[in-house]
């Protein structure tokens, strides 16, 4: 009984909080995606650089690591 009560107390705590999935969206996200592809070009991180280097500097010293390479391409 008392399970009852709670189960249907959270059915009606989430319909009062939970919008229905079906909605339309409110405006168009590509404008805004546009935006902030704008805002800042993307950076590459060091240690991007640095694996490149890595892979770089094991092909020039070690060539037989470059068949290892391809395999995991």
């Amino acid at each position: 009984m008392n399970d009852q009560k709670d189960d249907d107390k959270i059915r009606q705590l989430l319909k009062q909080n939970i919008r229905p999935v079906n909605q339309e969206l409110e405006s168009d996200l590509w404008p805004q995606m546009l935006r902030r592809l704008e805002e800042r070009p993307a950076a590459v991180p060091w240690f991007d650089w640095a694996l490149g280097a890595v892979v770089v500097l094991s092909i020039i010293w070690v060539p037989s690591t470059i068949p290892m390479l391809l395999y995991h391409l």
